[in-house]
């Protein structure tokens, strides 16, 4: 029987937040998706997104696979309004078919039938605030398009997708980070800013409205998010400096042109450090541009504490003989050893 997906023992809590490293590839890892399948791809997550409540803090699209870091904050307290479920039902569905619930419920309230009421909310709020539901609503729409674009049937992703618990603080700035890195360590771009389909390609070549702010809260929340800091948009030109030095960039010198020089290699987290200081995000440039198996399959990444946690709050998915969860990272992850924590002891591609 297939183990539940693990989700956060706080993923109903207002204040601590529940974050996840989002990860599928395309059957048989075909590399199918260009320019085209990117695009609509990016339109299909940004309509998942305005639809359910979860919030893209950071992605990346390839050619074969993708990279989504999610945060999915609980549904609030009482439920969502019937305007705002209208709002986010036109996210995804027509105004035609909005205006037909719209008659519906309205219907259902005038009478006074709040158990019908009800049930219409129901059809669609269990969808929302969900990390499940917004992944195969996600890979749903996206595989419809796909194979009536190309003519094909089937599945298209090779199996269920990943999911890694981030905390936030260094953990959620470094996992982003490695998201946006990805076509840089594929040899695609020198300079992730020169790519159209990541959050931070989005976030300085999209400009200050529409999808390029969307792109620039998301960063601002996963750099961000542990000094309480919400989406706000207007931080992102202190944000998009300390962020650069994360991924190892040297700063741009002017708008809309990509400084493709890196910071020196040779830095690490420092053991000891607080884990909210931007400082202490400064990686070792060499290892973000690296495969670190741990940020897809550590199952946990964070703190020493933080993994800890998680793992008390799952103690039934060990063994008795396990005493503990945090494991040190080693290999490629090992610039972060005594910062970042592992839930799973990786031995081999590490």
């Amino acid at each position: 029987m297939r183990q539940a997906r693990w989700l956060a023992p706080w993923k109903d809590s207002a204040e601590k937040p529940a974050i996840y490293h989002c990860i599928s590839r395309v059957v048989d890892r075909r590399f199918v998706l260009d320019g085209r399948e990117r695009e609509q791809f990016r339109m299909c997550m940004r309509m998942q997104e305005n639809f359910s409540g979860c919030r893209v803090l950071s992605y990346c699209v390839m050619s074969n696979h993708f990279h989504v870091l999610l945060e999915v904050p609980p549904m609030p307290e009482g439920g969502i309004s019937d305007e705002e479920l209208l709002e986010r039902l036109r996210a995804t569905y027509t105004e035609a078919y909005v205006a037909e619930v719209a008659k519906e419920l309205a219907d259902a309230v005038r009478i006074g039938n709040e158990a019908r009421a009800a049930r219409i909310r129901a059809r669609y709020t269990y969808r929302m605030h969900n990390l499940s539901e917004f992944m195969k609503s996600l890979l749903i729409r996206f595989t419809r398009w796909f194979n009536r674009t190309h003519e094909r049937s089937g599945t298209l992703w090779e199996e269920r997708f990943k999911s890694v618990i981030v905390e936030s603080g260094i953990a959620a700035r470094t996992m982003a980070a490695y998201i946006d890195l990805n076509p840089v360590r594929a040899g695609m771009v020198e300079d992730p800013a020169e790519y159209r389909w990541s959050s931070y390609g989005e976030a300085t070549g999209g400009g200050p409205k529409g999808n390029g702010k969307k792109a620039r809260e998301g960063l601002v929340r996963a750099c961000m998010s542990h000094e309480g800091a919400g989406f706000e948009a207007e931080k992102w030109k202190d944000v998009s400096r300390a962020y650069r030095k994360v991924m190892g960039m040297a700063l741009q010198r002017k708008a809309g042109k990509a400084g493709s020089a890196k910071e020196s290699p040779g830095q690490e987290i420092a053991e000891g450090e607080e884990t909210g200081g931007l400082k202490s995000a400064l990686l070792a440039a060499g290892m973000l541009r690296h495969r670190v198996r741990y940020f897809t399959d550590g199952a946990v990444i964070g703190s020493k504490a933080f993994v800890n946690e998680a793992f008390a709050a799952a103690r039934e998915r060990f063994t008795a003989g396990r005493k503990d969860g945090a494991r040190r990272m080693r290999g490629s992850g090992k610039p972060a050893a005594g910062v970042l924590w592992s839930m799973r002891d990786l031995r081999v591609r590490v």
